[in-house]
């Protein structure tokens, strides 16, 4: 009952406003996609749309049918495009979603490497994901996830390819940066500095802060590498990085790693794939590379 063509013609209202600019985009008439979801909506026994004034609303039959038109038509049309790689001798393109703001300067060791090995395959980065990194996994959207806090679920596989210490970074002049390592109690009169993630998903605080109910006196995001370390190293603040990035920008910049604890925080980077998908060549092939991949 339920065709490929109705999911196209929610998804494409609810992009362009309105029935008739979702008509222009999917090259019918008005009347024949009017007559499309007029013949779903019988079949189906219920509106998915209602009027209000010249502004259509979807009911609640209509809000899944949107929600199952977002996550099945990518999937179709990744699977159209794989088909028509093959076809023509093409392996296709393997995207990469990461939930680690800083590796990107480890994934470009990788990616590197990966294309002259394989010319047939394009590489796509993606960071924001409608469902999350699990969900984009989930759902084809993404072929591989960049994650150093792996979920494990059944179908999912995930694999430990890089170590890694998190520390704290401060001005190379900051008081902190003489000490071996940096307690809790230490950050009390600080302003932190962190990427755009939530609280429970930030180590300095699951791993460090927390567990001493300690706090810093503010906590602020930015969203790019460099211009929170250009705010470290001007002294406006601290942060919580990989000591490998920490001692690259640091032959550049003022500034400096400290252990947090005097244990460290140990941590890795992780890359999660389904597991239908173990013996793809090419996928293999970057696991395989990404295990190799040394900072120094």
């Amino acid at each position: 009952m339920i065709e490929r063509s109705h999911l196209e013609i929610l998804r494409e209202v609810e992009r362009q406003g309105s029935l008739t600019a979702a008509a222009e985009a999917l090259h019918l008439t008005q009347s024949a996609l009017s007559h499309a979801v007029k013949k779903l909506e019988l079949q189906l026994g219920t509106p998915v749309w209602q009027r209000e004034g010249r502004q259509l609303r979807l009911t609640q039959a209509g809000q899944y049918l949107l929600s199952l038109a977002t996550r099945l038509l990518p999937q179709f049309e990744h699977a159209e495009m794989l088909v028509g790689q093959f076809a023509r001798g093409q392996r296709g393109t393997l995207r990469i979603g990461m939930e680690c703001h800083p590796c990107y300067q480890w994934l470009l060791k990788v990616v590197g490497p990966y294309l002259e090995e394989w010319p047939t395959v394009d590489v796509d980065v993606k960071q924001r994901f409608q469902f999350g990194g699990i969900g984009a996994l989930f759902g084809d959207d993404i072929d591989v996830l960049v994650t150093p806090d792996p979920l494990h679920r059944p179908g999912l596989a995930f694999e430990p390819v890089f170590d890694y210490e998190q520390v704290l970074v401060v001005a190379s002049g900051h008081d902190l940066a003489s000490k071996a390592w940096a307690e809790p109690a230490d950050l009390a009169n600080e302003t932190l500095i962190t990427y755009p993630v939530e609280v429970e998903r930030l180590d300095i605080y699951t791993h460090f802060l927390l567990p001493a109910h300690a706090s810093p006196t503010r906590h602020k995001t930015i969203e790019t590498t460099d211009i929170m370390l250009q705010m470290v190293a001007a002294g406006r603040g601290v942060a919580a990085l990989p000591r490998w990035l920490v001692e690259e920008y640091g032959e550049r910049m003022p500034i400096a790693p400290v252990r947090l604890g005097q244990a460290g925080i140990s941590k890795q980077i992780f890359l999660g794939l389904r597991e239908r998908d173990r013996d793809v060549d090419y996928l293999n092939s970057f696991m395989n590379l990404a295990r190799g991949v040394r900072w120094r």
